[in-house]
């Protein structure tokens, strides 16, 4: 009997033992899923959490509100992008996660940068909150349509920057149906995140600044020394032209504000100053060309593609086709399309080795569609230049590849007592001459790179005004606590001899620079290289002192297609493709080599204007 009471208290201890042991697993399972997730659901500190990550031009801040197992809202409540490029990522990108409880949402294209930036912070808030980002990771799903929608009009016009935006509005104002395509998100192209500079030729504006003795023939001049007289000369000479008509028509009739307080640059490449820049830069232009596209009769499709350029029997175009983000597709039949579709800066298939090698700071929407397009079999549109591209000697390197531009900052440290030296700390050019000089200059050294060496009072001035190229503080501040261990290289040092350690430079070379440039200044004449007086009215000063990186960088290319002063898209055989203009940077060869500052804005404007009076006239 006791050896069987034995048992059976053995047996029920055991199963004492084992119900505790699964209870403790359960328990041990349960407080696992009271972390994360209930009955499959992700849990949350319910209440609203703030976080803080740098976007483009500064710091995009967010308010995300759980619930316990739901992101209720997201809020951007702070951000400093770019008006107009990120408004969709800003709108669209909340909505997406709130809608699908998941951060697996995509970027909007053309706000890479801002996107990331957004989900970033949102990820901390949920982090904040006790939530797993990982177990946000649902699929999206998209739903594709298939609809196909047929359309009409009398010109299409693909692409909405600055030439397509001048195009389309002047076809509008001109009676003609017109259709503007974009497949980014926004319209306003490269002068949207451009520094928004414009040569203003013969204008009202131009006079009212104090010029009045410009030429067509200076203009010509000018533009044929900057481009290596490689510029088509009838193309220049139409656009010298007309570029003051223009510049007028987009200031009475479009609306857009010059900087007139500014007045009209000095500059070396020109022997007029014929540069204004817009109110508000190149984001100021845009916000009021697209305010003036909305007031129009234009109809605007973004995110809408051109794929493929529809021809007749006879090889003329008669339209396109286009498919939208959500799969829709346009056949739109017009009596003309306008190619205003950007250059090719993002397209490492259509690039030189030079361009290759240079650093890209232009849009992602550079892809070069336009060109592609036009020299399908059976177009075979011809094109010219293509090797060349508008590079700028004031990159810093801010990811592989990948640059941001600081010539704003340089404008302003010039002024003070900013110099230019080479890796071996000489100065080796006078710092006011053309970019395309200081290039050159750049590219002759061994590692295809110089400097800006800045005292504090001067550095001081360059770092505000680097912020509209999308800079900002805490962009300097990481890069000045890296030191030059990597790229961009912002070296800082208390004294001029420590700078030139830490950049691997003879220190007493980078003195001697120092202290030559010093002695230039208080004798009012630079005898190396010729500096204007008016541009040195200060000695270098007070440590600490910075040394900034410059390298090649590009975003505008030169090449592009063949066109007649009708604006007429050329084929392989030297014939006008009938039905088929371009516009601004898909043409190539106006430029030559390289342009000039402002050019680039000037000429997509004004090319715009007249492509759109050619196809009236071509209707007629």
């Amino acid at each position: 009997m006791r050896k069987e009471n034995l048992r059976k208290v053995l047996a029920v201890g055991l199963m004492i033992m084992l119900v505790l042991s699964l209870v403790g697993c359960a328990g041990g399972s349960n407080t696992k899923k009271a972390a994360n997730s209930e009955d499959g659901k992700i849990t949350f500190k319910a209440g609203t959490y703030k976080a803080s990550v740098d976007g483009k031009n500064g710091p995009i801040e967010v308010e995300v509100t759980f619930s316990e197992h739901k992101i209720e809202d997201v809020k951007v409540v702070n951000f400093n992008e770019t008006a107009g490029v990120s408004d969709a990522s800003i709108k669209k990108i909340p909505e997406e996660i709130v809608k699908n409880q998941s951060l697996k949402v995509d970027a909007v294209a053309g706000a890479t940068v801002t996107s990331d930036a957004l989900l970033s912070a949102v990820m901390d808030c949920v982090k904040q909150a006790g939530g797993d980002p990982a177990l946000l990771n649902a699929e999206v799903k998209k739903e594709v349509s298939t609809e196909v929608v047929e359309l009409n009009s009398d010109v299409v016009v693909i692409g909405g920057g600055a030439a397509g935006i001048s195009a389309s509005l002047r076809a509008d104002e001109l009676g003609l149906k017109t259709i503007l395509l974009e497949k980014m998100s926004y319209i306003g192209g490269a002068i949207s995140i451009s520094g928004g500079n414009q040569v203003v030729t013969l204008s009202k504006l131009q006079k009212e600044a104090g010029v009045s003795d410009d030429s067509i023939d200076s203009m010509v001049k000018d533009f044929m020394a900057n481009g290596n007289n490689k510029n088509v000369p009838e193309l220049l000479t139409l656009f010298a032209t007309h570029v003051g008509q223009t510049t007028d028509w987009l200031h009475d009739y479009v609306g857009i504000q010059y900087d007139m307080k500014g007045g009209l640059h000095k500059l070396a490449e020109y022997a007029h100053q014929r540069e204004l820049a817009y109110d508000g830069n190149g984001p100021g232009f845009a916000k009021q060309a697209r305010k003036k596209v909305e007031e129009s009769g234009v109809e605007l499709y973004v995110e809408t593609r051109a794929e493929k350029l529809i021809t007749d029997e006879n090889g003329t175009v008669v339209g396109v086709v286009a498919k939208d983000n959500t799969g829709k597709t346009y056949n739109i039949k017009a009596k003309a399309v306008i190619m205003a579709s950007g250059g090719y800066g993002n397209n490492k298939d259509l690039l030189s080795d030079d361009l290759k090698s240079a650093l890209y700071y232009g849009p992602t929407s550079s892809t070069g569609d336009g060109v592609v397009m036009a020299t399908e079999k059976g177009i075979d549109a011809d094109t010219r230049l293509m090797e060349y591209g508008k590079r700028y000697p004031n990159g810093v390197e801010v990811s592989e590849g990948i640059a941001k531009s600081t010539i704003a900052g340089n404008i302003a440290a010039f002024k003070k007592s900013a110099i230019i030296v080479n890796s071996e700390g000489k100065r080796v050019i006078n710092e006011k001459s053309s970019n395309r000089k200081i290039l050159e200059t750049e590219l002759a050294q061994k590692d295809k790179m110089l400097y800006i060496l800045m005292d504090q009072a001067t550095f001081d001035e360059f770092k505000p005004n680097v912020s509209e190229a999308g800079i900002s503080e805490d962009n300097i501040k990481e890069w000045l606590q890296n030191n030059g261990s990597k790229t961009p290289y912002f070296f800082h040092a208390d004294t001029v001899e420590e700078l030139a350690k830490l950049a691997n430079m003879d220190a007493s070379v980078l003195k001697s620079t120092v202290d030559s440039y010093n002695g230039y200044v208080k004798n009012g004449k630079d005898k190396e290289f010729d500096r204007s007086p008016e541009f040195m009215k200060e000695a270098i000063g007070a440590g600490p002192y910075y040394l900034v990186e410059q390298k090649p960088r590009f975003a505008t290319t030169m090449g592009g297609l063949v066109v007649n002063t009708k604006f007429e898209v050329m084929n392989t055989s030297k014939k006008a493709i009938s039905g088929l203009f371009a516009a601004g940077e898909v043409v190539g060869g106006v430029m030559g080599d390289d342009s000039p500052s402002g050019a680039n804005n000037a000429w997509a404007l004004t090319s715009g204007k007249l492509s759109a009076e050619a196809v009236k006239n071509s209707l007629k």
